[in-house]
């Protein structure tokens, strides 16, 4: 398959090596020259959970180079995901999937409005926590899950063959009939964590040591659960906060990208997470005082950082 990969971050990259290393024609798209010139020279390292490996693909940061694809993996931020979709129309055709993967809600409308509704599906990453090493090196500490669908409906007979070439590139990559509550079970504990996490420069851990630090966490989480209720999500969490204190426990020693975000002065996804919890409440009739709260206080850090 002809995949291009436009926003090869940390993740962006895991996806684009070692699909290439699957034996895919890839295409690495990004903006960082450095980042493309090394991958260029000398290949694309991926280290960690998957191996050691240094791959050769193709690399550049014109989209156009490219050409249409088979299927175009969007795996910028969310707030550079409208800017990407821009970028990638050289790379669409008459047959193009167009996967989006993003942390947080939101995205994939705003992918669907540029690029059409009919190409877009949707992934959720979890359990990578992917780092740049350096230009043309990552690392990743695991690969959990990736999980696909339709933006809405269940699985279709393309979504199983995206399924299939991440499964044969070593990805646990799993089809799901409801993507919407997969999108918010992963939401709920990164807004519980992200946050916090930022504003006290905290692991993940520290947060669950804190009884102040948790207090707030567990409101934020608390909130977008009721959101996800409120809006008819069938997420399944018995007891919200008893859900992310388990997912939390299970990795005390993480950084949510948020905080790595504000610690590399990169603005942070913050109106894709506890802001978009912040916007669904308004639409809900749910109160989000502690989602409030807490986005208020990242915008003004990046502010105050020159960040925004």
């Amino acid at each position: 398959m002809k995949i291009a990969v436009v926003g090869v971050g940390a993740m962006g990259s895991v996806y684009a090596g070692l699909l290439a290393k699957a034996g895919n024609e890839v295409w690495a798209i990004d903006v960082s020259h450095k980042h493309i010139e090394a991958i260029q020279a000398h290949g694309l390292r991926v280290e960690g959970a998957s191996g050691d490996h240094t791959i050769r693909l193709n690399a550049t940061v014109d989209a156009e180079k490219a050409g249409p694809c088979d299927l175009v993996i969007l795996a910028t931020k969310a707030m550079q995901v409208e800017a990407a979709s821009q970028s990638a129309k050289p790379l669409i055709g008459k047959n193009t999937t167009v996967l989006t993967i993003q942390n947080g809600i939101g995205s994939s409308e705003k992918v669907a409005a540029l690029l059409g509704e009919e190409r877009v599906t949707v992934g959720v990453a979890g359990g990578f926590g992917a780092s740049i090493k350096a230009p043309g090196h990552v690392h990743h500490n695991g690969m959990e899950l990736i999980r696909l669908g339709e933006m809405n409906g269940p699985v279709s007979r393309r979504v199983k063959d995206i399924t299939a070439v991440w499964s044969s590139a070593g990805f646990n990559a799993k089809a799901y009939d409801d993507i919407q509550q997969m999108i918010w079970e992963k939401l709920i504990c990164n807004v519980c964590y992200s946050g916090v996490c930022t504003v006290s420069e905290s692991r993940i851990g520290e947060v669950l040591n804190d009884e102040g630090l948790w207090q707030i966490a567990k409101g934020c989480a608390r909130e977008a659960y009721q959101v996800a209720m409120a809006k008819g999500i069938k997420v399944d969490i018995g007891e919200p906060v008893s859900y992310v204190r388990a997912f939390g426990e299970n990795m005390p020693n993480a950084k949510p990208s948020m905080l790595l975000d504000h610690m590399a002065g990169r603005p942070s996804e913050i109106e894709a997470i506890n802001g978009a919890i912040v916007r669904e409440g308004a639409n809900t009739n749910v109160p989000t005082i502690f989602n409030e709260i807490m986005t208020a206080l990242i915008i003004a850090k990046e502010k105050s950082h020159d960040m925004r």
